[in-house]
């Protein structure tokens, strides 16, 4: 099964509260949510990885 990542975007002038990264190959062991941004409102600085 691929790695998930849960992670949920703090920007109060999102609309997108959550959404779950599915790695379909293997990513690199230094890949953090840092790596990414919200599909919704563009911005990396307000993501968070919500610990399960």
């Amino acid at each position: 099964m691929p790695a998930t990542l849960e992670v949920k975007c703090a920007n109060e002038d999102c609309e997108l509260d959550m959404f779950e990264l599915h790695y379909t190959y293997d990513m690199p062991d230094d890949v953090t949510v840092a790596d990414f941004s919200c599909p919704y409102c563009g911005e990396s600085r307000f993501l968070e990885e919500i610990q399960l």
